[in-house]
């Protein structure tokens, strides 16, 4: 008998040589991507998210926004003229975890910073059809009650900056300080009105 139709005949060495091979191509294609300065390098002139931001990232994240929202534009004519120019790797690296997102239920935020005022932000949330009629999002009155105590922002600092995020001692000291009695719906608008603005203010 044949070598390959021993393989072929044995579903769990196939199953074997199957999940190697697939590891073995998955390992060629990413690990690569770990030494390239354009995947670990921060856009020019990127800041770190400020703590009321962050809060507003982390409330973002819990409210299942990214379910919905894509934050990732590919690089076709139909999304960049839709949405602006195409996401890079560099904008993304101070991100844990990652809100790229595949979905879109309604458009990609990746560059909704400094598109629309705040207060325009603020009816959205607060109830989608008092600013776009045919909206299918569901409302977020909750935020505008919810207040912020800061009690945790130091930590969550902390730890972005064990994952490589460059937020100094004062930045963490000064933490609970700078959201404490900030709403969530403001921590979530100083969210959104960051995305993307790294990139347009370079270009």
């Amino acid at each position: 008998m044949k070598k390959h139709e021993i393989i072929e005949k044995n579903v769990g060495l196939m199953a074997l040589f199957m999940v190697l091979a697939v590891s073995i191509g998955g390992l060629v294609q990413i690990v690569p991507l770990f030494f390239q300065d354009v995947v670990n390098t921060p856009v020019e002139g990127m800041k770190p998210y400020t703590a009321l931001q962050l809060e507003g990232r982390d409330i973002y994240i819990r409210e299942g926004c990214v379910g919905c929202h894509s934050q990732m534009i590919r690089p076709f004519r139909a999304e960049t003229e839709r949405y602006g120019h195409y996401s890079v790797a560099g904008e993304s690296v101070w991100d844990h975890p990652f809100l790229w997102g595949s979905k879109r239920t309604g458009p990609d935020l990746a560059r909704v910073g400094g598109r629309y005022s705040d207060d325009w932000h603020r009816a959205h949330l607060y109830n989608p059809r008092n600013v776009v009629p045919e909206s299918k999002m569901p409302a977020y009155p909750w935020l505008v009650e919810n207040t912020l105590d800061g009690k945790h922002t130091a930590a969550k600092l902390r730890a972005m900056q064990t994952l490589g995020v460059p937020y100094s001692d004062e930045d963490v000291a000064g933490a609970q300080a700078a959201v404490k009695g900030k709403t969530e719906m403001d921590a979530v608008v100083a969210y959104l009105q960051v995305l993307g603005t790294s990139l347009k203010n370079k270009r």
